[in-house]
């Protein structure tokens, strides 16, 4: 298991689930409105598993390899995808299920979901298996998938701060006992 590849599953079932929403009748308003409650509340939760879990192991392993300016770059920029995604999965919310107005802001988070997905799999995942080792990335895959499972109800849509997500961890990354990155699962209490 390597959690670069949990990541890449994620990302194949948000494109299914788009895809599946693309197929529907506009007139199924259940439907619709069922798969793109479980798609909303699936994106959110991944957006939320990689900000505790895996941009702070990016990091980690950018500073180690002397690399902190390149994946600070990568992380500050997911960060502010996550926002809009957060943003336009609520812009959502507003429109009647079926109407034109919520199919342009699904659309819309389609668009936004899937320029993140594609720049964090050219960028991020690709530079994490570079920068770390299959048991390190086996370890945060345990991490992910448990984090994902214990909130898979959903979890509260927040905003972050990219710059000051980014100070943040790597504080706590300067800070944390040895062999843990203090966040997530893997918190020690």
């Amino acid at each position: 298991m390597d959690i670069t590849e949990l990541i890449l599953d994620d990302h194949h079932e948000q494109r299914r689930l788009f895809a599946i929403l693309e197929q529907i009748d506009r007139t199924e308003t259940g439907v619709l409105s069922a798969i793109w409650g479980r798609l909303a509340a699936f994106l959110e939760l991944h957006a939320q598993a990689e900000e505790e879990i895996f941009y702070p192991a990016l990091l980690q392993a950018g500073i180690a390899a002397r690399r902190a300016g390149g994946v600070e770059d990568e992380t500050l920029d997911a960060i502010h995808d996550h926002n809009e995604i957060r943003d336009a999965i609520a812009e959502v919310a507003r429109h009647h299920v079926g109407t034109d107005d919520w199919y342009a802001a699904v659309a819309a988070a389609n668009l936004a979901n899937s320029d993140h997905m594609a720049e964090e799999e050219r960028e991020g995942l690709t530079d994490f298996r570079r920068l770390t080792t299959l048991p390190r990335r086996h370890q945060l895959a345990v991490a992910f998938a448990a984090y994902e499972a214990r909130n898979y109800a959903g979890v509260q849509p927040v905003d972050k701060d990219p710059v000051g997500y980014v100070r943040a961890t790597e504080k706590k990354l300067r800070t944390a006992p040895s062999g843990s990155l203090s966040v997530g699962s893997m918190k020690r209490t």
